[in-house]
């Protein structure tokens, strides 16, 4: 499985939101400007992620988004679903899996399984709050 730019953006997005997440709403032009990304690109991006409920909308001058939700309930997983769809290696396995004639016969779905299983552990076992936290300790690593 290979994550696309569009789902590695929405990663750093919602990265610097959960940065960023003073109670007053971050809009687009800051994040786009901090994390290098056009602004057409991001909006594209936050627009999946509000229809999805994983952050909220404020309109105004003032305005930008904000969280849903606490960040312990963000998974990686979570976030590029939105953004990826389905993370399985193959069609034929995973929540979406498509019908396949060879199934019963096909020795190479287990390998496939086993990867997704592997993909699907490791993001839905990383939030959010990781992130930010792994964040925080490379910013505190520095040499003189």
């Amino acid at each position: 499985m290979k994550i696309s730019t569009k789902g590695r953006y929405a990663l750093r997005l919602m990265l610097d939101l959960a940065t960023y997440n003073t109670g007053e709403p971050v809009s687009i032009k800051d994040i786009a400007r901090r994390q290098n990304i056009s602004e057409k690109y991001l909006e594209q991006i936050i627009s999946a992620l509000n229809k999805a409920g994983l952050v909220r909308s404020i309109r105004g001058a003032q305005g930008g988004y904000l969280l849903t939700k606490p960040l312990k309930e963000y998974t990686v997983g979570m976030i590029l679903r939105q953004t990826e769809g389905d993370l399985a290696p193959v069609g034929c396995v995973g929540e979406q899996g498509a019908e396949c004639d060879r199934r019963d016969g096909c020795v190479t779905v287990r390998i496939y399984e086993k990867i997704n299983e592997a993909v699907c552990g490791v993001v839905d076992n990383i939030t959010l709050a990781d992130m930010l936290d792994w964040q925080n300790e490379t910013a505190d690593t520095y040499t003189i």
